[in-house]
């Protein structure tokens, strides 16, 4: 538990992160900060979490993103 203490991430699922992000920003602005396929053409929350779960990378961005934006408030 110690080292999870100062995780941003910790106890949050890759769909609420999704989702916070969608809120906040939308699908356009998401779109452009992380030019991915699932984002950009007919986005959907279920598509983008398929692609998400397969595809470490753009996982990586998406978290990343999601510090950068909630982590400081």
């Amino acid at each position: 538990m110690e080292e999870q203490k100062n995780n941003p991430l910790h106890g949050k699922t890759l769909e609420r992160i999704l989702v916070q992000l969608v809120d906040y920003y939308g699908w356009d602005e998401l779109g452009y900060k992380i030019n991915i396929n699932s984002f950009n053409n007919n986005p959907s929350i279920n598509s983008s979490l398929k692609f998400l779960r397969k595809t470490p990378w753009a996982r990586q961005k998406v978290e990343e993103l999601y510090i950068q934006t909630f982590a400081k408030k």
